[in-house]
């Protein structure tokens, strides 16, 4: 299975800088500008989509709706399992503030949010989502649009990357992010802007991970 995942579009709450977690924003003025390089890119790279998969989250919903329907997307699944981290009593905080009064903020993916989650839990909700749909292979091209923690943390896990080094990592919303399962193991690679995974020379793409034994 492959799965090619990508980015919501920008709210004026990314523009802002402020923590959005679950709760959502309106579009940025020039959020289009974002959606069509990806669908343009897609067409480029000429994915035959089985699916789409999104958190419920409004920004990712209806990111993942526009490309479904530009592709002709018939199945769309929406789940809570695919949101983004549960940031609890520092959503709609600035992340400068976060970071000046929480040190832990974004340094231990451990730290339980007051009222919320840690980025482990998330994490273990995702890649359970993904595992549970791999083991029943379904589908052999799914479209996953989700959140910039949510990217980190599938990538940080199926690459096995180490996860506190790695919870600042840009992922902008031009970002293109292809993890392809195959018996021999998982390769992964960029199509899109490229993440701070590549421009910061952490991963080196495409690049794959064999299975032991």
């Amino acid at each position: 299975m492959k799965l090619v995942i990508v980015r919501h579009y920008k709210t004026k709450s990314n523009t802002k800088e402020l923590i959005m977690g679950w709760s959502d924003a309106p579009p940025e003025d020039d959020f289009a500008e974002d959606l069509y390089f990806v669908e343009g890119m897609l067409l480029i790279s000429k994915y035959d989509f089985d699916a789409v998969w999104s958190s419920k989250l409004e920004r990712a919903n209806r990111t993942a709706k526009f490309f479904a329907k530009l592709n002709k997307i018939a199945t769309h699944v929406k789940t809570d399992d695919l949101n983004e981290i549960d940031y609890g009593l520092l959503t709609n905080k600035r992340k400068k503030w976060a970071e000046k009064h929480f040190p832990k903020h974004k340094t231990d993916p451990d730290f339980v949010y007051p009222k919320g989650e840690s980025f482990r839990q998330m994490q273990t909700r995702c890649v359970r989502f993904i595992d549970e749909q791999l083991s029943k292979d379904k589908h052999d091209t799914v479209l996953v649009v989700v959140h910039a923690g949510v990217i980190r943390g599938l990538v940080c896990h199926y690459l096995q990357l180490p996860y506190s080094e790695n919870l600042k990592r840009r992922i902008g919303h031009r970002y293109i992010g292809v993890l392809e399962f195959t018996k021999n193991g998982i390769t992964y690679d960029e199509i899109g802007v490229n993440s701070d995974f590549v421009s910061e020379n952490i991963v080196s793409i495409p690049i794959e991970k064999r299975k032991s034994g």
